[in-house]
């Protein structure tokens, strides 16, 4: 039963029951947009799947619609709220990367019999597939034409799966089987072989892919092993990759954003199982100066979420610098308890010499030897006053007793001497 004073704060009420609300799991429903590519919409079919069956949150697969040309517009106006992005694809300011997914590799195959020496004489008068209008072969296709000054002119594109085309260039990930089943239900399989960029042994000599990679380094240079495609690939191919992205609005909320990344690493094993190649190594460590676009608050919180704060950062520092005003004090206090001793040392050594005239006079002693003891402890005096003002030795209690004592002593020669 609430009291009286609940009823005259009603927002403290309604704080503590979003707090307690907001404390429970919730389901978040993510709005995927369906890929254009065939391949990446089996990955993005599967990530659907997995998370019906593992997962309280859900994905849910949006066409495309006849409002929107590309993926980046379809997330861009709202229309979903997630979708595959290659990390070559230009800058959207509403677009935001949240997680790198997989590589994905270019593949270039052409027809057995063009002449492969340079790109200039594989695509000159060639029909290219290079998959659909904005997809990241058909810009890095037309990016080629525009580098090595052809146009449309002299390279015919034509994306109908039914002809065979003298050169398909595709970025897909590493997946000998669904490859060769494409190229086997084409009736292509014997047709193509695999253009590579150079030797192994040239990365990073100054090769093409250097210079592309130089130009572009959201690129990386990447090598397909000896038979990783059969006949396809009887020696290593270089060629490049590029990663991947799961991407959002940017106004999708962090928290939402941030769930779906620990999902997704938590589903890994389930996402491996089908796609060990692709899902094995997904890593939540990510730099967002990787990215084409700018990363999600939330992806960011997500990744920094085991960064040590302030306070943890500059702790090591702060016990080193604790430890060292600890190690200076000491070193000060011993060094002064040293520089104390020293002094009293000297001191003593005093008490020594003057008790040493003292002893020397007797009952017996004659009048000169008596003088002769004053004249001494009056300059062991002098000496300690010296010393005194030198700070070779300290005004304390020692000092005041020495004092006393020495003149003591010469009161009572003093005294002897004047035959009192």
């Amino acid at each position: 039963m609430f009291s009286q004073s609940s009823y005259r704060h009603p927002p403290l009420l309604v704080l503590i029951l979003v707090a307690a609300y907001g404390c429970g799991e919730q389901r978040h429903d993510f709005r995927l947009l369906e890929p254009a590519l065939e391949f990446d919409r089996e990955i993005a079919e599967e990530l659907v799947e997995v998370f019906e069956e593992n997962s309280d949150h859900s994905i849910e697969l949006v066409p495309i619609s006849d409002d929107v040309d590309a993926a980046l517009d379809a997330v861009e106006s709202g229309y979903a709220d997630l979708a595959f992005a290659s990390n070559a694809q230009p800058f959207r300011e509403d677009v935001t990367t949240v997680m790198p997914l997989y590589p994905t590799v270019l593949h270039i195959l052409y027809r057995r019999g063009r002449d492969p020496t340079n790109l200039h004489t594989l695509f000159t008068g060639a029909t290219v597939f290079a998959g659909p209008n904005g997809s990241a072969s058909h810009q890095l296709m037309t990016a080629i034409l525009e580098d090595r000054d052809l146009d449309e002119n002299t390279v015919s594109f034509d994306n109908d799966p039914d002809k065979l085309p003298d050169v398909v260039v595709v970025y897909i990930p590493i997946s000998p089987d669904r490859l060769e089943a494409r190229l086997e239900a084409g009736e292509m399989a014997g047709e193509y072989q695999m253009m590579s960029f150079g030797s192994p042994f040239e990365i990073d000599t100054g090769s093409l892919v250097d210079r592309a990679v130089l130009l572009d380094p959201r690129l990386s240079a990447f090598v397909i092993p000896v038979g990783t495609y059969g006949d396809l690939t009887p020696n290593p191919v270089v060629t490049l990759a590029v990663d991947k992205l799961l991407v959002a609005n940017s106004e999708l909320p962090d928290a939402v954003v941030y769930d779906l990344i620990n999902e997704m690493r938590r589903l890994q094993p389930g996402l491996a199982a089908s796609h060990p190649v692709l899902f094995d190594h997904l890593s939540d460590e990510f730099d967002s100066s990787d990215s084409t676009f700018v990363l999600h608050p939330g992806a960011q919180a997500f990744t920094q979420r085991d960064a040590p704060d302030i306070y943890e950062r500059y702790s090591g520092v702060a016990e080193v610098l604790v430890t060292l005003i600890i190690g200076l004090i000491s070193g000060t206090y011993a060094a002064a308890q040293i520089f104390q001793r020293r002094r009293k040392n000297r001191i003593d050594a005093f008490y020594t010499d003057v008790m040493t005239v003292r002893d020397s006079i007797t009952k017996d002693s004659s009048m000169a030897d008596r003088e002769t003891g004053v004249a001494k402890v009056r300059e062991l005096q002098n000496r300690a006053f010296d010393m005194l003002v030198n700070e070779k030795v300290a005004a304390d209690e020692s000092f005041r007793i020495f004092i006393t004592l020495s003149n003591d002593i010469i009161a009572d020669l003093g005294k002897v001497s004047r035959g009192t």
